[in-house]
């Protein structure tokens, strides 16, 4: 195999593991905004509190499969341990999820949980302790062609934002909102499921004298239920939500977007917005461990920016080379700027290859990418000098 299909094989790989899959980014709890978790904290010396619970081994920004049913990582995420902060919502009020960019392939239902803090304090929380109460669920809204439009379809519509109402029933108190997205584009082969938990804490105040006995998570699924394992790609389609009935205090859910299919009536609740559409708002993560990222958005939803990055070059940018500009672009500032481990990692619970060359101290990921940009360029210019350039498409 050629140095340059290897390379674009290695780069096309990295620049899809980047950009698959997803995380919530921010929250919008009654109009104001607070930051998610972000993977690259792992990073910083004294990452922010956030209302987001951690998940360190989410660099991928990957999955809960069916073997992970029976343990905690079905609950908030792999290792995922509490947010150190607590966004406010009044009971009957809504709660946007701001998502990254989310699959178009990556078809299947959004559901929503809640679970009551131990001592009123959801910074104190584990996953395991949790026992979750459903409180809105959105399925398959048509069927009629393979593979169907689903609710995920209707949350990359409304600029990758779901909308959760509260119930107004529910006492007063600290919650974990558990917000998950279950990935049904491989469900129909054993155990190809993709789980996307998130949880978030929430303060919910005023509300009324309801307290629901919830379920632990590793009770939710089995990798056999029908909404599980099922083939999204032979119509016409049928689906069954998987997990516990709904609450029976659950009311009408926001609306998604058009042809939503959420769990009661569409509400009159406003689009859900951007944490852009405010200039007080940063990209950057907050810089000290003593902030929470809250701020009030406006309530004119914001279209997403695409940053466009140049790369200097003399010759025609070979496909190789501009996938390197998208992983730039895609990674997360903080974990593109933050030194990068030293120490040569051991395999653990991630598949492939590994290092086995420890990195210089104070290296970055950004670093990286501009030396294998650089040395890219390099060769194909040397190579075009030498008649060697790349004459034609299907040469590549």
């Amino acid at each position: 195999m050629s140095l340059k299909i290897q390379a674009a094989a290695l780069l096309g790989a990295l620049a899809t593991t980047v950009k698959a899959h997803g995380h919530v980014t921010g929250v919008v709890a009654d109009g104001t905004y607070y930051q998610g978790y972000d993977p690259s904290f792992q990073y910083q010396q004294t990452p922010p509190k956030v209302v987001g619970w951690s998940c360190p081994q989410c660099l991928d920004n990957g999955f809960v499969d069916p073997p992970m049913y029976s343990n905690s990582n079905i609950a908030c995420h792999k290792s995922a341990t509490a947010g150190q902060a607590v966004a406010k919502v009044a009971a009957g009020g809504t709660v946007e999820l701001q998502w990254t960019e989310w699959p178009e392939s990556h078809h299947g239902p959004v559901l929503d949980y809640l679970a009551k803090c131990a001592g009123d304090d959801c910074t104190t929380e584990t996953a395991d302790a949790l026992s979750f109460f459903k409180v809105q669920e959105s399925g398959l809204i048509d069927g009629s062609a393979a593979p169907g439009k689903w609710a995920s379809d209707d949350l990359i519509a409304n600029n990758n934002t779901w909308s959760v109402k509260i119930p107004s029933s529910i006492a007063a108190g600290q919650y974990v909102l558990r917000h998950e997205i279950i990935a049904l584009h491989s469900a129909g082969q054993e155990n190809g499921a993709q789980n996307y938990p998130q949880c978030i804490n929430i303060e919910v105040t005023g509300g009324g004298s309801a307290n629901p006995t919830g379920v632990k998570a590793t009770e939710f699924y089995t990798p056999d239920d029908a909404g599980i394992k099922v083939s999204i790609y032979s119509a016409p389609l049928t689906y069954e939500i998987p997990g516990p009935a709904l609450f029976d205090g659950a009311e009408a859910a926001p609306s998604q977007g058009a042809g939503s299919s959420a769990s009661a009536a569409p509400s009159s609740a406003p689009a859900a917005t951007s944490a852009a559409a405010s200039s007080a708002v940063t990209a950057a993560p907050v810089a000290s461990s003593s902030q929470v990222a809250a701020v009030e958005v406006s309530s004119t939803p914001v279209a997403p920016v695409t940053t466009a990055v140049a790369i200097p070059t003399s010759e025609v940018a070979p496909p190789v080379i501009s996938q390197i500009a998208n992983i730039t672009a895609a990674v997360p500032s903080g974990l593109l700027t933050s030194a990068l481990p030293t120490a040569v990692p051991t395999a653990g619970n991630i598949s492939g290859p590994v290092p086995t060359t420890p990195l210089p101290e104070g290296i970055t990921l950004k670093d990286l990418l501009d030396w294998i940009s650089y040395i890219m360029r390099d060769f194909f210019h040397k190579a075009g000098k030498n008649g060697k350039g790349r004459k034609h498409p299907r040469q590549w």
